[in-house]
């Protein structure tokens, strides 16, 4: 069942995040509480001690205060500061500072992208997609969670529930 809510579970809800993030600019809290759910089923299962969850629920504490102090000023959605709560959780303390970068990195990335996407008309045809004409227009956000969910997804293998799993 670990080996499931691992390699399955996890990352099919980071994908959801992010999917619904690039389709309507947000992040249901009922998904990020279902990650956070999964981390509370799976963390047991995984063998992890009273201590050690509750590190992990530390990194989700200052990893959502960082957030809100993100989220304040309109730097970032309110459901971006959440989801990166829940997927902090899941991490703990340990790869806390490997994860920022890479999300920093494919953020940068996402950024670009959408600044390219923005500098020219969108076609006609493209303009009826609501999502596409939505995310050209420059009132609107970058889907952050994009971003999250790359950075997790491509540092979640060599994260300690991995080695839990060998």
């Amino acid at each position: 069942m670990l080996e499931t809510l691992v390699v399955v579970v996890l990352p099919a809800l980071v994908l959801v995040a992010a999917a619904s993030d690039l389709l309507t600019m947000t992040i249901p809290n009922r998904l990020v509480l279902a990650i956070a759910a999964v981390f509370l089923l799976a963390a047991p299962l995984a063998g992890l001690g009273l201590s050690q969850i509750g590190m992990h629920l530390l990194a989700g504490l200052l990893v959502l205060a960082i957030g809100i102090a993100l989220f304040a000023p309109g730097w970032i959605g309110g459901g971006d500061a959440k989801l990166a709560a829940a997927l902090a959780l899941w991490l703990g303390f340990e790869p806390l500072l490997s994860w920022f970068v890479l999300f920093a990195l494919f953020g940068g990335a996402l950024t670009l992208g959408m600044l390219f996407y923005r500098r020219f008309p969108l076609p006609l045809q493209l303009h009826r997609v609501d999502f596409l004409s939505k995310l050209h227009d420059p009132k609107t956000g970058v889907p952050y969670g994009i971003a999250l969910a790359a950075g997790t997804l491509f540092l979640w293998p060599s994260t300690e529930w991995f080695a839990r799993l060998l």
